[in-house]
């Protein structure tokens, strides 16, 4: 299953975010470990939602590139 991260620069390193999971969240010092921080932070959440017998939603966040004038 693939779900959508949103890696984002901040002053110390980067923070992600998953449109698809709300409120799950990660950081790092470095794009790898922010990613890695962030993959385990959903598989937990998923988890902790089959563990409650709740449903796991599906992904549904696309993404896309739009090209405007600069």
């Amino acid at each position: 299953m693939g779900c959508l991260i949103v890696l984002e620069k901040t002053e110390t390193g980067f923070s992600a975010y998953s449109p698809d999971v709300p409120g799950c969240v990660a950081t790092g010092r470095t794009e790898a470990e922010t990613e890695a921080r962030m993959k385990e932070a959903i598989e937990f959440h998923i988890d902790d939602l089959k563990r409650e017998g709740l449903a796991v939603p599906p992904p549904c966040a696309k993404s896309a590139y739009v090209d405007i004038a600069a």
